[in-house]
């Protein structure tokens, strides 16, 4: 790729909910003249992005010279012309199964680099499917899930691996995740990606990469033990606390897994990994996991049908260009807690994140896997075509995590903490 491209980083997206929390980060923490960052602002839109460019001048006022691109997400030759001047594309228009893909076709075709939000397993299939060969022949990083799904597991994981191989020597056999205490909210446009993606689940196809454990595995490669993620409410002894599904699993996993079989199967081909919901102890977390249990249980049933979708839609769920509050956002956290066993040894990780973990945490990801893959290339591993955060930036982004107030930790005692 020429590294003479006019941007390092342009936003696409930036007048949606998550783009302007994106454009936000990037005006407080890197500036608008150029020094740390040369960014861009695009979408489809030039008046609402001259709407959020002066909103942005309350922050820094030189944000009223931030360059501003427009495009069409189905019009690939304008998509073409914004990715050819940028290093790395960061996209926050969902559902991408709906928008995202001539984004990403656009991207590969100028050799830029590229970052999302994605959630959408049938999606980054399709990706893998129709560029993983071409972007890896050009050295491109195409990097889906670089927010809350699925930062926190991909690179947790390789936290808590590296950790046991330094310690004992060896990898966990096993790696559990479990979301513990966390406080959010959820935008209209993360509920328009389910949604659809509900819908899309009457295609046979699409069902059949929704319901596979190793979906977004390379093709043909070998198979691990996991099976369907958690449906139930369950007693795990190893922390002897009851625990819930957590909807994020169903992605989650399939990347982690992905990551794993990238890498060649360090772990061994019967690693099993696996994701829920933590409770308390005692009654209460047997009561909070029948609760969550119940809950999600009917709120996929309501989803599935078009006239209880519509009422929730109506009457409960935000609509796009809605979602939390910036005092929401600011008082929201997120603990997630992670288990590695390698016979007897056991190593406890903790990633944590001080804002709600959908939106003011998942600007934070976001932003630094974009500036990562544009300003760091000579730090990340030789790994290229569509991977996983942890394959394409690992140990660099990390750091860059803690750096910007994330907690990723190791312990030896369940729940970790972070140090007061």
């Amino acid at each position: 790729m020429s590294q003479t491209r006019d941007f390092d980083v342009v936003l696409w997206g930036a007048t949606g909910f998550t783009g302007t929390l994106v454009a936000e980060y990037l005006t407080q923490h890197y500036g608008t003249d150029g020094s740390k960052l040369r960014w861009a602002l695009a979408g489809r839109n030039q008046s609402k992005l001259e709407t959020l460019r002066d909103n942005l001048t309350q922050i820094d006022s030189g944000a009223s010279d931030l360059p501003i691109l427009t495009g069409d997400s189905q019009d690939s030759a304008s998509l073409e012309a914004i990715a050819s001047r940028a290093k790395v594309v960061c996209t926050t228009v969902g559902p991408y199964a709906k928008y995202g893909k001539p984004l990403v076709a656009a991207c590969v075709k100028e050799g830029t680099h590229y970052c999302d939000l994605t959630g959408e397993p049938p999606f980054i299939r399709d990706m893998i499917d129709a560029h993983h060969e071409d972007a890896k022949a050009k050295k491109l990083r195409i990097v889906h899930c670089c927010g809350y799904d699925s930062i926190p597991s991909d690179l947790g994981c390789l936290m808590v691996q590296e950790e046991m191989k330094a310690k004992h020597g060896v990898y966990c056999e096993e790696v559990k995740y479990y979301a513990g205490p966390t406080k959010g909210g959820f935008s209209g446009g993360t509920v328009a990606s389910m949604i659809h993606m509900f819908q899309e689940a009457k295609d046979k196809k699409v069902r059949r990469v929704l319901g596979n454990p190793y979906a977004l595995n390379p093709k043909g490669g070998p198979k691990g033990p996991d099976g369907s993620d958690q449906m139930g409410m369950k007693w795990d002894p190893d922390i002897k606390r009851y625990t819930a599904p957590f909807v994020m699993a169903s992605i989650n996993t399939r990347v982690v897994r992905r990551a794993h079989a990238l890498r060649g199967y360090p772990y061994g081909e019967n690693f099993r990994y696996s994701e829920v919901m933590s409770t308390p102890k005692g009654f209460r977390g047997w009561f909070m996991a029948t609760t969550i249990t119940l809950g999600l249980g009917t709120f996929g049933l309501m989803v599935s049908f078009a006239p209880t979708r519509k009422l929730l839609q109506s009457t409960v769920l935000p609509a796009p260009g809605e979602g939390p509050s910036k005092k929401q956002q600011e008082e929201g956290y997120f603990n997630t807690y992670l288990l590695g066993k390698a016979g007897e040894h056991r190593v406890y990780g903790l990633v944590r994140g001080e804002k709600d973990p959908g939106y003011g945490a998942t600007a934070i990801m976001l932003s630094e896997s974009a500036i990562c893959l544009a300003q760091d290339q000579d730090k990340l591993p030789e790994e290229f075509g569509v991977v996983t955060p942890s394959i394409s930036m690992g140990q660099t982004l990390l750091e860059r995590l803690r750096s910007a107030g994330m907690t990723f930790l190791t312990s030896d005692t369940f729940p970790p903490k972070k140090p007061s």
